[in-house]
């Protein structure tokens, strides 16, 4: 079986032909795999920053769609030919960047009819941590402000979005090549992230108050962030970089949970056409290592997707 990934923590990405999978637990489902997504936690796992329960040799990816081949004896929701994507760590075999992949039932959900192949390899790590975040650590409700802090990236952007289905008004920050873009994502209101003072404009825009509830996803974007924050408000940052808590705001640093239930709703919302993202490369799995070089470097300017 071919994949991409890495002989050792820390090497080179490179071709990789592994052993076919390994028979199949009673809760599992074996994926022929179509599409897989590249973000910057797959470069945590090949430094080895991120345990996901496998050593090398090792195909990366954590997130990918494909179709059913075959299940285990205990599965009773899911049969071969079904098209499906996952998020799933710990690893149960090789990683999405596979041929085929190996993946507990539990965290896989149906892919939408009409979704792209593309769209599904990419869509499970930053949708569900989009939710986690405004759901979990933040508890937005309708009526809330919300503020984004790097919404021109993919996770970012759905943020926004979800943010603004949830009845949020959002104030977002991003470059202004992506102004237009994050607006018709669902902002409000759209702040260049470059400019010092943007904390600031929040609150003017606010009637000095600052906004109930704040997400960051630019990196080392929390601390100014946080200014943004409304006193007893929370923050939650994805880029592992949270700052000193003051004014009694509540900080939260955040990290992607694989759920297949949570998975399944966001679904609908993909199908529905009410969530989605932009898909900016798709490469070969010969290609995987200069696609995460050119994730990691931040300049994809969307998704990028490897495809078998």
């Amino acid at each position: 079986m071919r994949g991409a990934g890495i002989s050792e923590f820390g090497g080179p990405v490179e071709t990789l032909e592994l052993p076919d999978p390994r028979p199949l637990a009673r809760d599992e489902v074996l994926i022929e795999v179509r599409a897989s997504g590249v973000g910057n936690w797959d470069e945590f796992v090949r430094t080895g920053g991120w345990d996901v329960g496998r050593q090398p040799p090792m195909a990366l990816g954590v997130e990918g769609a494909g179709t059913i081949i075959a299940v285990g004896h205990g599965v009773a929701n899911f049969v071969p030919g079904q098209d499906v994507f996952t998020h799933l760590v710990p690893l149960r075999d090789q990683g999405t960047w596979a041929e085929r992949l190996i993946a507990p039932c539990g965290l896989i959900a149906l892919k939408p009819g009409g979704t792209s192949w593309e769209v599904a390899g990419a869509f499970a790590v930053p949708a569900l941590t989009a939710e986690q975040v405004l759901s979990e650590a933040l508890g937005v409700v309708d009526g809330d402000v919300l503020v984004v802090h790097g919404a021109g990236g993919v996770t970012g952007g759905m943020l926004v979005t979800l943010g603004a289905l949830k009845g949020a008004r959002v104030i977002a920050t991003t470059a202004p090549k992506s102004v237009d873009r994050v607006r018709w994502l669902g902002a409000s209101d759209v702040l260049d992230y470059d400019d010092p003072d943007w904390p600031d404009k929040v609150r003017r825009l606010t009637e000095s108050r600052g906004a109930r509830v704040a997400a960051n996803a630019a990196k080392g974007g929390s601390s100014a962030a946080v200014r943004a924050v409304a006193d007893g408000g929370r923050l939650a940052t994805i880029t592992s970089d949270p700052p000193e808590t003051e004014r009694d705001i509540t900080v939260c640093n955040v990290y992607v949970r694989p759920d297949g239930r949570q998975l399944a709703k966001l679904a609908i919302l993909l199908g529905e056409g009410r969530l989605g993202l932009h898909v900016a490369r798709t490469c070969a799995l010969t290609e995987a290592a200069s696609a995460l070089t050119e994730v990691v470097a931040g300049r994809s300017g969307g998704a990028v997707v490897t495809k078998p």
